[in-house]
This record gives structure tokens, C-alpha cells and sequence, in this order.
């Protein structure tokens, strides 16, 4: 098999980046072969900056971006990308929200246009906020079938007690139906804004030519949006923590989860590697965010659950966040297999990469996956506009780069030390879910 030649030193495109008055900052990537042009705002805003009350603001807050500004009423913004030929979508998370919008190139201006009409101006009124809370409802109710999000957020809520990533980003139920569009457009207007948004365009495009027109159009807008920072900081656990859960479902599903370090933290190479090593990929070396993670039939927790039969998926989860979060192992169970297996082979694996730490083989081949990984994260107008987006509003665009050179670094003795210390049992959570039947319609 021919080997694959991937670039040992971060392979980006050249930016332009700057500054507005108002604390707007922007990121220009120009593509001159791409035929797209990708917009993508990121509000530095999400789940991490609500409280009990409030929480699933942001994610609300995100809905209500397509429901009406002054120069855009309902629907508006859907047709004008439609009629185009664009795509556009949106998501919310613990640490950021983000909007996106590729249209071809010569229709740059259509999403610079909305974009800079609704980041202060969206209008949140009554009867849309009312309506939207019935599909946020069901948004929620649906996602509650599913045993992997009510897993997920059972351990969230157990390894975290005073920090905000305690609750998921779609909030509790009991806010969702108490939350009223005063309190809501009070969030909007407290966070959203310049001061706390980051405008990334990639693509087709003269980065003169963008560059001034965004001057003009986001340029006078006021400068808004509170301080986003959050204080709370989680104390360290004494012991590990366990849920058990019941619900629809067909398969038994077990997650053990750990704490782990925030992105920016001198720990953060060598957990890539454990993470790439047991699962087979990582989320912030990915060709695709979310697709790095995940089974590889060479990787560890793959051998040791699947292949013998103990499992029918094996996957390792790490997404750093801006503050310390979770690094997880997820097994849904083969017929016949009990939980209690299942963690003593999980047990096994992590343990015994703790003592002995991973092969020179291991350790190449991790840092080919991530080599390669960062290369295709960069393909395309829209995976650009994500990538620069998702490091300037965690941290910086230099970080991405700090990274990738420190993770070429890494010995086998850092990353036994650093799984030694991250699969520690006192800072264990574990939940358990046993199936009562089928899901129900979402």
C-alpha cells in the first residue's frame, strides 16, 4: 500500500485579520479558486452564561436570529440564501454559538448584509418567541428519546456542581416553559454584539474589496455585548460519581467519563494523543468537526469491546472546551453483555495504557491521523470558516498552530503520564442505561 505523505507543520490558509471600533473582530480567508464564499459569525455566547432560570437561552436566543430585523422579516433571510443557491444553518454549544451561510461567490454580500442587520437589532417579539418555544419544546422532548443525549447530560450534571456546564445547551425542561421574551430579549441584549462576535469569511472573494464593505456595513453598529468570562470554578471531585437511567431505547449504553483539561491547557497534546489512541481520532483534528472521534478498528477500545463481541460500538469522546470539561469512553453493549463487563474492560484498556503507555507504532500512526486530520479541516469555504472561527473564539488562532507543533513533540512517556493522571477513579463519573422499550415518535 502506498504510505501517505502528510505535512508535519500546520498547513493554513493566509488571513487577513482585524479590528473594529465597536470590538468586532474579523478574519478573512481568501480562497481565489474556490467558487463559494462561506459567512460565519460566532458569538462568544452560550450555555456557559446562563443560570438556573435562564438556561436554554442561548440556544433560544439562536432560533430567533431567523425570526425578524428590521431589513429582514420572518422567512426572509431563508429566501434570500434560497434563491441563491446558498445553504445556512446555525448551532449552540457550551462555550459559543454560530451561524453560518455559503453561497456562491458572487453572492457574498447576501449573508454579510443579514448578518450585519440582525447582530443588534433582531426583534424577539412576543408571538415569535411564543411559537418558538414550541418547537424548542419539541426539539428537547425528541432528543430525550435518544438514550446517548440523556446519558450525556446525566453525566454533565454529576461531574459538574458549581460550573455552567452542568446543564446541555438545550436547558432544562421547566425554563424551557417558564422563560419569558422579556427575559430572553434581556439575554440577547446583555451578550449579543460586537464586543463579544467574531466575523470569519472564507472563499471566493478580494480581501480588499470584503474588507471594506464589511467596514461599512458592521462598522456603525453599537458597541455591545457583555463580559462573557465565567467565575465559577469547579472544585476537583472526591470520588467517583453514578447514575443509573431507564428509558426508551433497545441496546444498553454505558458511558464513563473523567475530567479533562481545557483547550489551552500544557496538557492538551498529550490528550489528543490518548484520545486518538483509544478511539482512533480526535474532534479538534478531524477531516470534519465531530467526525474524528469515533471506532477505528485499530484502535484500542475498538479491539478490546468490539471485536471480541462485549460491544457493538466503542467510541472515545474528547472535545476541549474553553474550561476543564470531559473526556468519555461510550459502549453500547452486545446482547447478554452485562455493564459490569463492559467497565472492567474499559478498566483494562485505560489502565493498562497508564502502565505501559502506547507503542512506537501507536505513536506514529496517532500522529499521522491527526497530521492528516488538520490538512482536510481546511478544505473547502465552509471548513475554513469553521475552523478559523471555532480556535479565534475559544482562544486564538495562534493556539491551533501551538498545538499542532507541541503534539509533534510528545513522547510515549508523556502520554503514559498523562493517561495515568486523567483516568484517575476519583474523578470518575459513570452512567448506566438499561432500555425499557422502543423510543417513542419525537
Amino acid at each position: 500500500m502506498e504510505r501517505v505523505v502528510v505535512p508535519a507543520t500546520l498547513v493554513r490558509p493566509p488571513t487577513v485579520a482585524f479590528g473594529l471600533g465597536n470590538g468586532l473582530r474579523v478574519i478573512l480567508a481568501p480562497l481565489p479558486e474556490s467558487p463559494t464564499a462561506s459567512v460565519w459569525v460566532w458569538y462568544r455566547v452560550g450555555s456557559k452564561n446562563e443560570r438556573p432560570g435562564l438556561t436554554g437561552a442561548s440556544h433560544w436566543v439562536e432560533h430567533m436570529l431567523f425570526e425578524g430585523s428590521p431589513r429582514y422579516p420572518k422567512g426572509a433571510i431563508d429566501r434570500a440564501v434560497a434563491e441563491v443557491g446558498g445553504e445556512l444553518n446555525a448551532f449552540t454549544d457550551y462555550d459559543f454559538t454560530a451561524y453560518y451561510t455559503t453561497v456562491p461567490r458572487e453572492h457574498l454580500e447576501v449573508p454579510l448584509a443579514f448578518e450585519a442587520d440582525r447582530m443588534t437589532r433582531a426583534r424577539l417579539d412576543d408571538a415569535e418567541v411564543e411559537r418558538e418555544r414550541t418547537v424548542i419544546r419539541s426539539e428537547r422532548e425528541g432528543n430525550e428519546n435518544w438514550p446517548e443525549f440523556r446519558v450525556e447530560e446525566e453525566a454533565m450534571a454529576l461531574a459538574f456542581r458549581v460550573h455552567p456546564y452542568r446543564w446541555d445547551a438545550l436547558g432544562w425542561r421547566r425554563d424551557i416553559e417558564r422563560l419569558s421574551p422579556a427575559e430572553l430579549r434581556a439575554y440577547y441584549r446583555q451578550y449579543y454584539g460586537p464586543r463579544n462576535a467574531t466575523l470569519v469569511v472564507a472563499g471566493g472573494f478580494d480581501a480588499r474589496r470584503v474588507a471594506s464593505d464589511v467596514r461599512r456595513r458592521f462598522g456603525s453598529l453599537p458597541e455591545t455585548g457583555a463580559a462573557v468570562d465565567v467565575p465559577e470554578v469547579e472544585p476537583p471531585a472526591e470520588g467517583e460519581r453514578r447514575a443509573e437511567l431507564r428509558g426508551p431505547g433497545t441496546t444498553p449504553y454505558l458511558l464513563v467519563a473523567w475530567r479533562a483539561p481545557a483547550l489551552d491547557d500544557p496538557a492538551t497534546p498529550a490528550t489528543l494523543l490518548v484520545d486518538t489512541i483509544l478511539g482512533g481520532g480526535s474532534r479538534l483534528f478531524g477531516p470534519a468537526w465531530g467526525s474524528g472521534s469515533g471506532e477505528h478498528p485499530s484502535a484500542r477500545l475498538y479491539r478490546a469491546l468490539v471485536d471480541p463481541g462485549l460491544a457493538v460500538r466503542a467510541t472515545c469522546e474528547w472535545q476541549p472546551r474553553r474550561y476543564p470539561g470531559l473526556f468519555s469512553v461510550a459502549v453500547q453493549a452486545a446482547e447478554g453483555v452485562g455493564f459490569d463487563r463492559l467497565e472492567s474492560e474499559i478498566d483494562r484498556v485505560t489502565e493498562r495504557l497508564a502502565r505501559t503507555g502506547p507503542t512506537s507504532a501507536e505513536m506514529d500512526d496517532a500522529r499521522v491521523r491527526l497530521r492528516r486530520g488538520a490538512t482536510l479541516a481546511y478544505e473547502g469555504a465552509t471548513r475554513t470558516g469553521f475552523r478559523l472561527g471555532y480556535f479565534s473564539t475559544l482562544r486564538d488562532l495562534a493556539l491551533e498552530g501551538d498545538l499542532f507543533r507541541r503534539l509533534q513533540a510528545v513522547r510515549a512517556a508523556e502520554v503514559r503520564a498523562r493517561a495515568r493522571e486523567l483516568f484517575r477513579p476519583s474523578q470518575r463519573v459513570v452512567v448506566r442505561y438499561t432500555p425499557t422499550s422502543e423510543a417513542r415518535d419525537g
